[in-house]
């Protein structure tokens, strides 16, 4: 019986395009390179693939800068794909580039219509809920949006709160497992993990919180060789990627690709 939070069979990522140096940041750590960024995601979609997964490659987009991180377009589930709707101005129009390839995966795309606003970097979904961080791209009207239609497909939804600072609640925290959540001290001091085991980040690797369990791997970011032997020494295979460019962009593990 495959875990559909975590065992997948198909994945869609967005090559970068030549324009990423004007994507959004919450701080400015330099520009990214786009050629170290390809090579990083040339690696990224090979580790995908490596499980037996098929992975849609979809071409950069010029206009959107941040199109790279489609995980934020849409949150797919076995019934079918929700399509989000951006909390920053400039990411709005990626959920319409996204939606034609949504539609010829399932055969039932919803959409979140609004006047609220929700990410999927805000998503994580587990065995038995559905986890949302209100931040500030996610918001009450569109945690509300979403709860309904995920209870229409019999998902429960708990909306939980991202520490300050933190722009995503999945910058913070990962699922690796049916029952276990990778996660900072600072958010699993929130309390919203309860009822889960949690691995913390050691001190000073939080950006390594950030992470995905895709098929028998996790992928996290590379330079994080304490985050690296926690879960090794937990029973993961890891591989690590680089994500020195991404980072500069507030992106990581999570934000490249949709899973289903």
């Amino acid at each position: 019986m495959r875990n559909p939070t975590y065992e997948f069979t198909r994945a869609i990522t967005r090559r970068p395009a030549s324009t990423i140096a004007a994507g959004l940041r919450a701080e400015d750590i330099g520009n990214p390179s786009l050629d170290s960024m390809l090579a990083a995601h040339t690696a990224y979609v090979a580790a995908l693939r490596s499980t037996g997964a098929e992975v849609i490659e979809l071409d950069p987009l010029e206009a959107f800068p941040d199109a790279q991180f489609v995980e934020d377009t849409a949150l797919c589930l076995p019934q079918g794909a929700i399509l989000m709707r951006p909390g920053a101005p400039s990411r709005l129009g990626e959920v319409a580039e996204m939606a034609p390839t949504l539609r010829a995966c399932y055969d039932e795309v919803r959409e979140i219509t609004g006047p609220g606003h929700v990410e999927g970097g805000d998503i994580l979904v587990t065995e038995k809920e559905i986890l949302v961080g209100r931040s500030d791209r996610t918001d009450a009207a569109g945690v509300a949006e979403l709860a309904e239609i995920a209870a229409e497909w019999g998902h429960s939804l708990r909306e939980v709160f991202t520490p300050a600072g933190v722009l995503h609640f999945k910058t913070d925290c990962s699922l690796m497992d049916g029952e276990t959540i990778l996660s900072t001290k600072r958010l699993d001091a929130s309390g919203c993990f309860q009822g889960y085991r949690v691995l913390h980040v050691p001190e000073g690797e939080e950006a390594a919180a950030n992470a995905i369990r895709f098929n028998n791997l996790v992928l996290m970011a590379a330079g994080f060789p304490r985050t690296a032997e926690v879960l090794d020494k937990a029973g993961y295979d890891v591989v690590q990627i680089d994500n020195t460019d991404c980072a500069k962009l507030d992106g990581g593990m999570s934000c490249l690709s949709l899973r289903f």
